[in-house]
């Protein structure tokens, strides 16, 4: 699977920026994408080394608005820790 669209954007929340200072960031990527594919584009496109990547899959959570009933959305995310050393500008 080659595909440019792998990496959707990064996830900002509290808990992903404090992370971030230790050199650990956190993307939304596409659900088909795999390990090696989501640490060969990060390094390609942010020019950085990548040591570790773990992955998981969100779940739906239920939600309401009024009388309606519904579920989120679902994503796959990547958390990727870098090398001493590399960062990414956001």
């Amino acid at each position: 699977m080659r595909n440019p669209d792998i990496i959707y954007g990064p996830i900002i929340t509290e808990k992903s920026y404090a992370e971030q200072q230790k050199g650990i960031y956190t993307f939304k990527v596409d659900k088909r994408a795999t390990k090696p594919q989501i640490k060969h584009e990060i390094e390609n496109h942010f020019g950085v080394k990548v040591l570790k990547i773990n992955t998981l899959n969100t779940k739906p959570k239920d939600k309401r608005v009024g009388k309606y009933t519904g579920k989120t959305k679902t994503y796959k995310k990547a958390i990727v820790t870098l090398a001493q050393g590399n960062s990414i500008e956001m």
